[in-house]
Formats: structure tokens, sequence, C-alpha cells
């Protein structure tokens, strides 16, 4: 075959695969591809549901019915740099998983996760001529939504340290770095996404323990990676000793950023990010657009926060196939995809750790669809 002929046979195979890989069923993206590094591109087809149709959402989630007046946040495409991310196909996901469980085990960015990830299916499953039969179960500290014609049920379990937090007599509340009394209540789920970090940061009124416990040993105040790194280790080790791996798959969250700024930034970022004293200060007031497009230009492919340094050296010394779901630089250039002061009637300040819905969630839901294929192939 003449050169010329070849390349042009080249270059058509390679735009065959392009193309399969984005259309509904396609296959997994390949196995050494990165989907956490790429840009954001704008889509006019995006949201992939409308909020107001999700019967999940809650209000402190839910910016446009809060007052929100832009859109442009929710018409942003992850897309990865070397590869593409197949499309999410809500029908195919509620098939695989029939009968099964999904569990989001975190605190309330895990729920942030799990309404996304129903409203999602939700919208698949209510597809033309098609009416949705899912039940919304909310308590304490367990909240789910079942999809009755698939048998599926997604479900949220609330906890803020993944480890124990014990109100003990004469002394206080307790965190207790190697006990995990609750996690029984996890072994059921077919699929586990957990998630810790945020809490573990928080003083003064935040704070919702008076001591740490570490073994024999109990503590007014420890560096909070360290009781991170501690608390983290007996999740690993309950995870190595307790799940198998070949009924449970397990992902870690990975660390949500927040956006926040000290008053002196604040004044330097101009009157568009400043917020009243009280509320901390906050850089996430009135942004409608990403800090850039794409990961490299933030920085994303280095050694990242501490924090992330721990969840990682945690996850790469388990005997268990834990898939990290690292969206922290992905999420970083999402500045404008917060809350900021459209949380919902009563909430003073502004929320620079949560995320609207629709919006950033739904990107971590499809990038996890993309790993459990390349998982199930």
């Amino acid at each position: 075959m003449a050169p010329e002929r070849r390349r042009c046979v080249w270059m058509l195979i390679m735009i065959i695969s392009l193309a399969a890989a984005a259309l509904p069923g396609s296959s997994a993206p390949a196995a050494g591809c990165d989907l956490f590094q790429g840009r954001w591109v704008a889509d006019k087809s995006y949201p992939l549901y409308d909020a107001s149709a999700c019967p999940f959402v809650p209000d402190v989630f839910d910016c446009r019915r809060n007052g929100r007046p832009d859109d442009a946040y929710l018409k942003f495409r992850w897309s990865p740099a070397n590869c593409v991310l197949p499309r999410f196909d809500g029908l195919d996901f509620l098939r695989r998983w029939r009968g099964k469980t999904v569990m989001f085990v975190g605190d309330s960015l895990s729920m942030n996760q799990w309404v996304s990830l129903a409203c999602m299916l939700h919208a698949a499953a209510a597809g033309p001529g098609r009416a949705v039969r899912a039940t919304l179960t909310a308590g304490e500290p367990v909240s789910s939504v079942r999809f009755e014609d698939y048998d599926l049920v997604v479900a949220l379990y609330h906890t803020t340290f993944l480890v124990d937090v014990v109100q003990e007599e004469g002394v206080g509340r307790v965190l207790k770095l190697d006990s995990m009394r609750n996690a029984t209540a996890w072994l059921g789920a077919h699929l586990l996404v957990f998630n810790t970090w945020h809490w573990w940061t928080y003083r003064g009124a935040s704070q919702v323990w008076d001591y740490v416990q570490d073994g024999n040993n109990t503590y007014r105040d420890m560096d909070r990676l360290t009781a991170f790194s501690k608390g983290l280790s007996t999740w690993a080790r309950w995870v190595d000793a307790k799940v198998d791996a070949s009924k449970t798959k397990v992902f870690y969250q990975g660390i949500s950023p927040s956006h926040y700024m000290s008053k002196q930034q604040e004044g330097e970022a101009g009157a568009a990010a400043r917020v009243a004293p009280a509320t901390g200060g906050g850089s996430c007031l009135k942004q409608t657009r990403p800090l850039q497009e794409a990961t490299d230009a933030a920085g994303g492919g280095g050694g990242g926060t501490p924090e992330q340094g721990v969840v990682r050296g945690v996850i790469g010394g388990m005997r268990s196939p834990v898939a990290l779901l690292d969206i922290t630089a992905l999420s970083q250039l999402r500045i404008d995809a917060h809350p900021s002061v459209y949380a919902g009637p009563g909430r003073d300040g502004m929320d620079c750790t949560h995320w609207c819905i629709a919006g950033l969630p739904d990107a971590w839901n499809h990038i996890m669809y993309a790993m459990l294929l390349q998982q199930q192939g």
C-alpha cells in the first residue's frame, strides 16, 4: 500500500474510533487514559437534566430555585485531554446495576454527589413515554432513592469522619480515630463511594468533638492532617478486612475544593468578590465562569495538596482495589459552580464549599461511570 494511502487509512480509522467512543453504549476509555486532566468545554446541550424536574434536590443545592440569575455555569462539559469521555448513559447504568445498591458514605459533599446521580438516573428513566417509579426515603443517617422498575437503590449514609464520634459521660464528645462501629451498615452495598475531609479542619463552634482518642491515648487536640491520616488508615484497614472485592466495588471521592479567600486576598480580588465580614470572606460570589478552562493551566498535574497526598498514600498502601475519583484539579477550576448566596431561604452567609445541582457533581458521576465501564469491560 502506498505511504499516502496508508496515512489516509490510518486517519480514517482514528476518526471512526473517536466517533464511536462518543456514541451511546460505547466501550470504556482506554485503561491508560487520565480522565482527570483536561478542560471544561462550553456545551449548549447541557445540563444533563432539569433540576426543577428532579424530586430529590434539597433547597440548599437548588441554586436556580433560590434565585441565582445566571445559568452559564450549567453549560460546561468535562473533556479529558487525551481521550474521549463516553456519553453518560443513565439507562445503561440502571440496567447494569439492576437489583443492586449504590451507597455514598460521607458528609454533605457525598450528599452533593448522591443527589446528582439520583437526578441523572431519574432523567434517564423519564424518557419519552416512560413514567418514573422512584421512591425517596429521607432519614438520618440513611437516605435513599429506589428506582422501582430496576430494583436499584441509590443511598446516602451520612457520616462526617467515617470513624466514630462518641458522647462519653463525664468526658464529652470524643473523636475515636480507631473506631468504626457503624461500618457494618455499609456492607450490603455493591458500589461504595466514600468521602471525608472538610470536617477534620473545623475549629471553634463548628468543631463537633471535644477530644480526640488515638488508641489508649486521649488528646485535647491533634495536628489535623495527622488525625485525618490516622482516621483514613482505620477506614482502609476496615475495607481490606471486611469488603469482598468480588462483590463490591469501592471508590473514594477525593478532595472537593472550596473557594474561600482570606480578607487580604478578598481585598486584592476587588469588589465583585467581597462579602460581609460575618461570612468569613468568599471568592465565589458573582462568579459565572471557570477560573481557567484546562487543568494544566491551574497546575492540575502537580503534587496536589497535603490532604490529597494523604488520600493517595493511604489508598496506595491498601490490598483492596479502591478507585480514586481524583476530582480536585478539575473542580478547583469551577469557582462559578458553588451556591454562594443562593443556598436557600434562611441560610445566611456564603457557601463556597458545596455545589449547585445541576452542576459540577454531574461531572464526577460521569467520570465515575466511565471508570466503572473500564472496570466492567
